[in-house]
């Protein structure tokens, strides 16, 4: 891990460029044969995050979660005794979708094609006119893929014997997303918007401060003071392929008087379920997730690449406990519109910067200190390609 502190000294530039400091080519953000080898080095190996065990509370539970970027679409259960499995969402037989709800109950899954059955451990229970294969069909389970679970969410890896557990994947963020109040959520408040733009130019979007001052003139008012004009954080970490950033905290916010009865109704909800008010740290966890620790805006983005230029964003806020009051309730729909408002401004901004590179126009991109994360995300990305390249024998 390297860290690096108090942005705002004379010392910060020289510190961030660790990075480096050239300029970064333009045609990573809208190549389609850039898209497809992010595809296999990154996407088709990495764990990704595609849920919260609050989805999953009981046996039987289940949900189904699509991943466009690796033509897939997985299935995640609740077995009996509490273990949670997962599958690609096809049929062994003929490769159909197998189920086509998003989550729900079930202790067993029928193809709607040929009728074959299956427990929600992936096991077939049987098949219509079985003796008249030519092989053994009781072997044809379902494809299952590597789950686990840290700090609450749930990581899938599509390779069922991933190259690291997930524990080993996350290193020293695993006991730090521990300590968040998203691991005790046992609820959320979800909304979920494309963007016609490259998933890393998303991402980039909301991992540097340098734009909140010109694009959040309202919205992002309360982000600066005397002290920090133009909230900066306080300071970085890179744990690679992951990178933090301890996020700096207004002392003295304006605050109007609508928006004091929603804070205080979050700080109420937060002490009476036990005062876990998380940390300042924003988690980039590698590739596409990333989380804000603080619990009065306890925040998850799951960025999900589609196509080269396409992404779908996936916001929660993660709760704990049901809105069993006026004032909780109303905290939390302020919190969720909040987000909803500032993320408004951003994909319109996002937009236009896909516009600029697809056209052509310049050849590549510059990066300052203080959009050193950016730079962080596309050198993990970039050496995990070329490596891939390499085993291919292309490069």
């Amino acid at each position: 891990m390297r860290s690096i502190s108090d942005p705002f000294s004379p010392v910060a530039k020289s510190e961030l460029a660790i990075q480096g400091t050239e300029p970064i080519p333009a045609e990573v953000y809208h190549c389609p044969k850039y898209f497809e080898l992010e595809r296999d080095a990154i996407f088709k190996c990495a764990w990704l995050q595609l849920g919260h065990v609050c989805e999953l509370p009981d046996d039987g539970a289940f949900i189904v979660v699509p991943v466009e970027v690796a033509k897939t679409s997985i299935l995640i259960t609740r077995v009996k005794g509490g273990e949670l499995r997962a599958f690609h969402n096809v049929c062994p037989h003929r490769g159909t979708r197998l189920v086509s709800d998003c989550a729900g109950r079930a202790t067993r899954f029928t193809c709607p094609y040929h009728a074959w059955t299956f427990a929600n451990d992936g096991r077939l229970l049987g098949a219509p006119d079985a003796d008249n294969f030519y092989f053994d069909v009781s072997a044809s389970h379902l494809p299952e893929v590597a789950v686990d679970v840290c700090g609450g969410f749930i990581f899938v890896n599509l390779q069922r014997e991933p190259a690291q557990t997930l524990r080993q994947f996350l290193g020293d963020l695993a006991p730090e997303l521990q300590k968040i109040p998203h691991a005790q959520a046992t609820t959320f408040s979800e909304y979920t918007y494309e963007v016609q733009a490259n998933w890393k130019l998303t991402y980039d979007n909301f991992q540097e401060n340098y734009h909140l001052r010109f694009i959040h003139p309202r919205s992002g008012a309360a982000a600066g003071g005397p002290e920090n004009p133009f909230g900066y954080p306080e300071g970085y970490a890179f744990h690679d392929p992951h990178r933090t950033q301890t996020i700096w905290s207004n002392p003295n916010p304006p605050v109007k008087p609508f928006q004091a009865v929603a804070f205080g109704a979050l700080a109420n909800s937060i002490a009476a379920a036990g005062g876990n008010f998380g940390v300042n740290t924003y988690f980039g966890v590698f590739p596409n997730l990333f989380v804000l620790g603080k619990g009065m805006t306890p925040f998850s983005q799951c960025i999900m690449p589609i196509a080269p230029n396409r992404t779908r964003s996936i916001i929660r806020l993660y709760w704990n406990g049901d809105d069993d009051s006026a004032a909780k309730r109303f905290g939390r729909e302020y919190a969720t519109a909040l987000a909803m408002d500032i993320h408004s401004e951003d994909r319109d901004m996002i937009e236009r910067g896909q516009q600029g590179l697809e056209s052509g126009a310049i050849s590549h991109i510059h990066f300052q200190s203080q959009e050193v994360l950016c730079r962080h995300l596309y050198n993990q990305v970039d050496q995990k390609v070329k490596a891939y390249q390499r085993e291919q024998g292309d490069l």
